[in-house]
């Protein structure tokens, strides 16, 4: 496995204070950028100017999540923004290898996003593909639910899968992610996990990423 990566996600703070919100979390790997269409989920976020925006006020990589339809059109404009990882559902995604592999040449790392229902088994064989593995712990659309233990077997087959093709893939959580949740995550075999409402309903969030991330560390195998 890799080494523990915290992704805050900024889908619970203020948005007219995004640069001051990203400033307070100072000791987190990524941050985690929420891109909802209104078609795909529930929800209308950020587009591209928006993330071109947060990369020129931090100096921390963003992770973007496009929950959106169409991504093999939509997902090459986000590396351009400024992303340093673009994850694309597979569930809006046509040619996945191909959008993987144009993700990957315009120089971000290549993620691939299932939703709760979605099986991981059938994606085995496009591990090789993908930097990363986003395995959501919730229905996508809105932050602050509850965590699925449901999706906790299919965390240990994509970790199994990834031994056995001896790839580097990293395995990410989203989803109800908290002090209460990240040690079966870990155990389960995810090394990167998103964390929304955890981290900035905390009084310290940065405090908070740092627990989050000891917690997963001591429950890592």
């Amino acid at each position: 496995m890799g080494h523990v990566q915290i992704t805050p996600s900024i889908l619970d703070t203020d948005f007219a204070r995004l640069g001051e919100e990203v400033a307070r979390i100072g000791s987190a790997d990524w941050v985690h950028v929420d891109v909802m269409d209104n078609h795909f989920v529930p929800n209308l976020t950020f587009g591209p100017s928006m993330v071109e925006a947060l990369s020129r006020a931090t100096e921390l990589p963003l992770d973007a999540h496009l929950m959106i339809e169409d991504c093999d059109s939509n997902a090459p404009a986000y590396v351009e923004a400024g992303a340093g990882s673009v994850t694309f559902h597979v569930e809006a995604t046509r040619a996945p290898v191909r959008l993987a592999r144009e993700i990957r040449a315009k120089g971000a790392r290549a993620s691939m996003a299932l939703k709760p229902a979605t099986p991981v088994e059938p994606y085995e064989a496009l591990l090789p593909e993908l930097d990363m593995l986003l395995i959501m712990t919730v229905e996508p659309g809105f932050g602050g639910q509850k965590f699925l233990d449901l999706c906790l077997p299919k965390i240990r087959a994509a970790r199994e899968m990834v031994r056995r093709h001896g790839v580097e893939t990293w395995i990410q959580v989203d989803g109800g992610v908290s002090l209460e949740t990240i040690e079966r995550c870990a155990e389960a075999g995810a090394d990167v996990f998103v964390a929304g409402s955890a981290v900035y309903s905390a009084d310290d969030p940065d405090a908070m990423v740092r627990e989050l991330r000891v917690r997963a560390e001591g429950a890592s195998t």
